[in-house]
């Protein structure tokens, strides 16, 4: 079965840390976060032309010299019945491959991972478990992600956890939450919301976490994850520097 493909980006620098790489979206997402900057394919993606997986394989194997693999994300990537069988196609042509995942299809990931059909995965850690329903406005059992997040950590595959900051569903204390729930994982990255075609309309006029805010949520987690990084922001004086690192070994 063919995987669907509601969007392609033929080139990134900004998806995949230290590459220029090509990106994919696949359409429908199980949750419905409010702060969802891609609501067009959570719910009207039956009205976006489809991209045959062919096109977007024909692409980088014809631009290999400047792209060095191709993301996927969503949406929802691991929903899509034909995300194994893509991956498997892009290993044979020798494409290296990223997917973006929620992590509530923990079967899907040890597949792909026990397969060894991709070179990084970014998990979306939302919130607490707690606060994980709130968070991402359905029902969902939270040993579902936990089975996912212990996957990551004690296997081979480079990896990262990642959480979108969004003020008026977390604070810092939830930060704190998250980075002890993935204790010893690889990397945690922070990403601080910003409002704007959200699936929630309302959500548009929450204000961003003030960068200051956003670092001691940063320092806080690195005490339980090997690295903790803030994505998105200008934190140096120069403006040169968009990521900010803090990092603790754990033992």
């Amino acid at each position: 079965m063919s995987i669907t493909i509601k969007g392609f980006l033929k080139n990134t620098l900004l998806d995949w840390d230290g590459r220029i790489a090509s990106v994919v979206f696949t359409p429908g997402c199980n949750f419905r976060c409010p702060y969802c900057h891609s609501p067009h394919l959570v719910y009207a993606s039956d009205e976006m032309e489809s991209i045959p997986p062919e096109t977007v394989v024909d692409f980088i194997r014809s631009n290999r010299d400047w792209v060095d693999g191709l993301a996927i994300t969503g949406g929802e990537p691991t929903i899509q019945p034909g995300l194994v069988d893509f991956l498997v196609m892009l290993g044979q042509e020798g494409i290296a491959a990223k997917l973006d995942t929620n992590g509530t299809m923990p079967d899907v990931l040890e597949e792909i991972l026990e397969r060894e059909l991709v070179e990084y995965v970014a998990m979306d850690v939302k919130a607490p478990p707690e606060k994980y329903a709130l968070v991402t406005g359905v029902a969902i059992d939270s040993n579902i992600i936990a089975r996912s997040i212990d996957m990551l950590i004690d296997g081979k595959v480079d990896y990262e956890f990642r959480t979108t900051i969004c003020p008026l569903l977390l604070d810092e204390g939830d930060i704190a939450g998250i980075a002890r729930w993935i204790s010893g994982a690889k990397r945690h990255v922070l990403q601080n919301f910003r409002g704007g075609n959200c699936l929630d309309e309302k959500v548009n006029a929450v204000r961003p976490m003030p960068v200051e805010q956003l670092q001691k949520c940063a320092r806080e987690a690195a005490k339980y994850v090997r690295e903790c990084r803030i994505r998105g922001e200008r934190l140096d004086d120069d403006g040169c520097d968009s990521t900010l690192k803090t990092q603790k070994s754990v033992e």
